[in-house]
């Protein structure tokens, strides 16, 4: 199978990639003009598009993949910008309309927990979208939008809402790298919230390891949380990440408070997840 990755130099594309090569696919990278290659990545193909202003070619400068992880989105992490639907909704619908138009067979998108909005305890597929801040309604209406234009033009789609994660590469400003900086500096403390809030984390490793296969599988796998489907409290996992790295630094609760625009609990259910992946790799 042809696969093209866009955002393939970002925190998650980078291990999407790593694990597409581990199973012997070499995707193409759909990069910004101005983007810098990854030494890792120098033997791969490469699409330079400006997913703002896409040429006319593009799915035929993209080799014609038979399926396109779509990972990029901009404006992150401030999850209110009014970007998010003004702008960045307007721009990844087209490009990708584009591309179903000229012949793609296959979509995967990464959606976000925010879809659910405010909604507690464990989220199923099944539940109604209530987004509540701009970056879960714009993910939410194009989700949406790529519904209805599968209606006149069939292409099989495959929406992942991505919960938590953490790992190597992730921004300077998310909690585990955050904590890895303070810890290397060699601060006796971490000023954090209360750390009462259940939430799902999963390892980024993990998320390309079961984001790629559900990639690949036939048929679509349609609307799927990717998700450790276990809550575990803020401060436990704080805990959890001091003890496996034998850091000397001790939370500094309530510092700060808590997100307003997030519940103070909730996890995704993982029952679809682990069905689709029954058996796979």
């Amino acid at each position: 199978m042809k696969v093209a990755v866009t955002g393939a130099t970002g925190f998650i594309g980078r291990h999407v990639v790593a694990e597409l090569v581990r199973r012997s696919i070499a995707p193409v990278l759909v990069l910004r003009p101005s983007s810098t290659l990854p030494a890792e990545m120098a033997s791969l193909p490469v699409a330079r598009i400006d997913l703002a202003k896409p040429p006319a070619d593009a799915y035929e400068a993209m080799a014609r993949p038979d399926a396109l992880i779509h990972l990029a989105w901009g404006g992150l992490p401030n999850y209110r910008s009014l970007h998010h639907f003004e702008t960045e909704l307007p721009q990844q619908y087209a490009f990708l309309r584009q591309l179903v138009e000229a012949g793609l067979p296959r979509l995967v998108v990464t959606g976000t927990c925010f879809e659910y909005g405010m909604q507690c305890g464990p989220l199923h597929e099944g539940l109604e979208p209530r987004p509540t801040n701009p970056y879960g309604l714009a993910k939410d209406m194009l989700r949406q939008q790529l519904d209805y234009l599968r209606q006149q033009r069939p292409f099989q789609l495959t929406w992942l809402r991505l919960f938590y994660l953490f790992g190597e590469g992730q921004a300077a400003g998310s909690l585990y790298a955050q904590l890895r900086q303070a810890a290397a500096r060699g601060d006796a403390s971490f000023d954090m919230s209360g750390g009462e809030q259940l939430r799902d984390y999963l390892q980024v490793t993990e998320v390309a390891r079961q984001l790629v296969s559900l990639s690949l599988m036939d048929p679509a796998a349609g609307i799927v949380n990717l998700c450790s489907g276990t809550p575990i409290s803020v401060r436990s996992l704080v805990e959890r990440w001091i003890d496996e790295h034998r850091w000397s630094i001790r939370p500094n609760l309530g510092r700060f408070p808590y997100p307003e625009h997030e519940p103070m609990a909730f996890w995704g259910d993982a029952t679809k997840l682990k069905q689709c992946l029954e058996g796979r790799p």
